[in-house]
């Protein structure tokens, strides 16, 4: 039987420290915005995992689980996506479309082209689960959750019939909360795609399959009347003891942001920056706070937007530029549906607007945009220029500030507060991580790797050989106790190494 040894539980480093403890939210917060995220990076509702979670719970309850199984169920099935945006850009390339490509498979509604595609890239499959699994586990335990769940997340698309992902486990080795989740989403999913006695049916033929028949015989008299169960009827309580009061959220942002490997930092880095810029003019701390996090919260709509569009090489058409232009639309909505979080998502929903009203997802402008939403426009775009993409190298200094004087001429950034961010920047100082877990060069091969550089051009870039980029990427993953290069700079993000 393959068991895993679970990664060691790093505490979150004060990467942001700067910031003055503005970054933390509740556990609750940041379990809600990962869901929704990740229900979103999958194709589905943004309340299709707060419906498995209260249908996991019951299940588990049904099973013979206490209430901590059933409330590691809950929270287990609440986190299931949390992996999907590390594995967006590889089911991109294996299916033309991440979003809609996993939608399709979640649902059973692949076409026949799909189907066939899948078929011939299947061996594929297997090293996807295992970065989605194992960023979910390290999710898990940065967020100090119970063991049984960082170890379901770990495990999560094992099949009881042995044929899952990515170890291969059978029967009663796979975690009985991986068999309770993984019924209770395809209930959920397949009733809402198909009507709920068709779902039971296909639930009935995975059993065996995919969790227990006994399971499924045991829980098809009530699914339906547990699924459609008010939720506040059927929220487990959490386990308080041991749970941490507030977690950072830039472990929200960095998830989101796996999504796009060139994007590894940026919100930490906005944020930083508008808030060293409010600083500097003098704003309340009310305000500095609210720009903090609404840096932090502004990538999040980023996830209900196919990698096909963030990825095209070529000049975005309008339909492209249509998704782009509700990104924000859905970090809005995504921050209403998370109790205090609210007014920061309005905030940050609002960091493409310009003041010529060129801006999107609302076109404000001069009229309606305040000092906040002037620093979090200038903020954003000078980190986004001094940031190395695929298409282009970090501007300087000198370039950067250029650009940004033209958009203050062309009436499009505020004169204030783009002066406030440039004297942020230039009087801004990187602290060292804390112990020396990695080497510079281990630091620089990391920092080069998780912008989406390949191991052949971080060797070209560094005059070294790719043999020396393998070696040092195997002394990364050892010392960050990871097997994969997500995971690996989702911790390095944590750990303020990169």
């Amino acid at each position: 039987m393959h068991t895993t040894t679970p990664a060691p539980r790093p505490s979150l480093s004060p990467a942001s420290a700067s910031l003055h403890g503005h970054d933390t939210v509740t556990l609750a917060q940041a379990m809600g915005l990962l869901a929704t995220v990740g229900d979103l990076a999958m194709g589905q509702p943004i309340d299709a995992s707060a419906r498995a979670s209260r249908l996991a719970a019951r299940i588990a309850l049904a099973a013979g689980g206490d209430a901590n199984a059933a409330a590691h169920a809950h929270m287990t099935a609440r986190l299931r996506w949390s992996g999907s945006t590390a594995t967006a850009t590889g089911f991109a390339t294996l299916l033309g479309d991440d979003i809609g490509g996993r939608q399709a498979m979640l649902t059973r509604t692949l076409s026949a082209q799909q189907a066939a595609r899948l078929d011939q890239v299947k061996h594929h499959l297997t090293p996807l689960a295992a970065i989605h699994c194992e960023v979910a586990g390290n999710i898990a335990a940065m967020l100090g959750l119970p063991a049984p769940v960082e170890h379901g997340l770990r495990h999560l698309f094992e099949r009881v019939d042995g044929r899952g992902q990515p170890y291969g486990l059978e029967g009663s080795a796979v975690p009985g909360v991986v068999q309770h989740v993984a019924l209770a989403g395809d209930i959920e999913i397949l009733a809402r795609a198909h009507g709920f006695s068709a779902a039971l049916a296909m639930v009935t033929r995975l059993g065996g399959i995919r969790y227990p028949a006994a399971l499924v015989a045991q829980v098809a008299p009530h699914a339906q009347a547990w699924l459609d169960a008010p939720g506040a009827l059927e929220e487990p309580a959490l386990p308080s003891d041991f749970l941490p009061l507030s977690v950072p959220l830039t472990l929200v942002a960095d998830t989101v942001e796996l999504k796009l490997p060139w994007l590894a930092g940026h919100s930490r880095r906005v944020a930083l920056l508008a808030h060293g810029a409010a600083q500097g003019l003098g704003l309340p701390d009310a305000d500095q706070r609210s720009l903090a996090r609404a840096a932090l919260l502004h990538g999040i709509g980023r996830a209900a937007v196919s990698n096909t569009v963030w990825e095209r090489r070529s000049k975005p058409g309008s339909a492209d530029w249509e998704a782009i232009r509700r990104a924000p639309f859905w970090t809005a909505r995504i921050g209403n549906r998370v109790d205090g979080i609210e007014a920061d998502a309005q905030l940050a929903s609002q960091i493409h607007e310009r003041l010529d009203g060129s801006g999107y997802y609302r076109s404000l402008d001069a009229t309606t945009l305040g000092m906040p939403q002037r620093l979090l426009a200038a903020a954003t775009v000078h980190v986004a220029l001094r940031s190395p993409r695929p298409w282009r190298a970090a501007h300087e200094p000198v370039s950067t500030r250029a650009l940004l004087e033209a958009q203050v001429t062309g009436g499009r950034l505020d004169r204030a507060a783009v002066d406030a961010v440039l004297a942020a920047a230039a009087t801004a100082t990187v602290s060292a991580p804390a112990g020396q877990v990695l080497s510079a060069r281990e630091v620089d091969v990391l920092q080069r790797l998780s912008l989406g550089e390949s191991g052949k051009d971080a060797a070209r870039a560094m005059r070294i050989s790719t043999g020396a980029v393998r070696t040092h990427v195997e002394s990364i993953l050892g010392k960050l106790g990871c097997a994969t290069r997500a995971a690996a700079t989702l911790r390095a993000l944590t750990l303020g190494l990169i």
